[in-house]
């Protein structure tokens, strides 16, 4: 039951990736580019959902020599940008 069940949902996790390959446009290659080409910190924000990817995001650039640092926006808001 349990296995079949977590079958089911990477079923579904599968399909919803495989469904953005095609979604990919120009202004992913944009996005990647300036990232690249960035020279000093990547400043990676968001709320909610959003800000917890960004956090892990943001410790993924970090670990592979991408200096980044998440920055949530209330606190930029206040002044810490």
């Amino acid at each position: 039951m349990n296995r079949e069940k977590g079958r089911e949902i990477l079923r579904t996790e599968a399909a919803a990736i495989l469904s953005l390959v095609e979604r990919l446009g120009p202004e992913f290659d944009a996005a990647i580019e300036a990232m690249v080409a960035c020279k000093g910190h990547v400043v990676v924000t968001g709320m909610g959902k959003a800000g917890l990817v960004g956090q892990r995001l943001s410790a993924s650039f970090a670990s592979t020599g991408t200096p980044s640092i998440f920055l949530h926006p209330a606190e930029a808001y206040h002044g810490d940008l």
